[in-house]
C-alpha cells in the first residue's frame, strides 16, 4: 500500500483499515512468540502499512486545521 493511495481515502476510511491493521500485527506478533510464524518479515511490512496511515491521518488533520 503506498501513500498516494492512503492520501485518497476518506478519515474514517483510514482508521478502519488502521484499527484492522492494528488488530493484525497482534496475530502476527501472538504467532511470533508462539513459533507459529513462518514469515517474520510481515511484522514489520504492517509496522510500515500502520506508520503510513498515520502519516496520513495527520497530514489530513493539519489540512483541516488551516
Amino acid at each position: 500500500m503506498t501513500y498516494s493511495e492512503l492520501k485518497e481515502k476518506s478519515t474514517q476510511e483510514l482508521e478502519k483499515l488502521l484499527a484492522d491493521l492494528k488488530a493484525e500485527l497482534f496475530s502476527l506478533r501472538f504467532k511470533n512468540a508462539t513459533r507459529q510464524l513462518d514469515q517474520v518479515h510481515k511484522i514489520s511490512l504492517v509496522k510500515k502499512d500502520i506508520a503510513r496511515i498515520l502519516t496520513a491521518l495527520n497530514a489530513k488533520k493539519m489540512e483541516g486545521d488551516k
